[in-house]
């Protein structure tokens, strides 16, 4: 084999191109990762429909708290793993590709945030919700893995 396939093979291996190649045990990290993620959120009361109703109803500054520290959070992040070329656990280069705007985003926007308000979960803590033992939320997680499909599907044929 030669250097360059030696090293396609642990940049893919690396930056999870091809998790397949990994030991079961790689992927622990992600299923803790996600229990903790769940945790945080049954305790910081996002997952409940209440604090959901509240934020759309512009009762309560907790939901709005709570994404704005997301965003700072993220706007950090994003501006330290480029200024100081961060890499991943796994020593893989980050890369963040530019977006683009297109009007579709503000349709898809309005269709989230109408499903949002309506079924109080949106999709991050959907399986904590269902862990919690709401599990009428499993209407609201197959009706968003419906809505990915038929996107998915019709995703060449719609306007851009």
């Amino acid at each position: 084999m030669t250097t360059t396939t030696k090293q396609l093979q642990q940049d893919s291996i690396c930056n999870n191109v091809n998790p397949v190649q990994q030991k079961w045990h790689h992927q622990l990290r992600y299923l803790i990762t996600g229990i903790v993620f769940g945790i945080v959120f049954v305790k910081a009361e996002i997952i409940s429909w209440f604090r959901i109703q509240e934020m759309f109803r512009l009762q309560s500054f907790h939901m709005y708290g709570v994404i704005g520290s997301a965003v700072l959070t993220a706007m950090i992040s994003v501006f330290m793993i480029k200024k100081f070329n961060i890499k991943t656990v796994d020593g893989g280069k980050i890369s963040i590709a530019p977006k683009k705007f297109n009007k579709g985003q503000i349709y898809g926007g309005l269709i989230f945030g109408f499903g949002w308000a309506i079924t109080g979960a949106c999709p991050g803590p959907l399986f904590a919700q269902i862990g919690t033992g709401a599990f009428a939320v499993t209407v609201t997680l197959l009706s968003a893995v419906s809505g990915t499909w038929i996107y998915g599907y019709f995703r060449e044929k719609l306007p851009r």
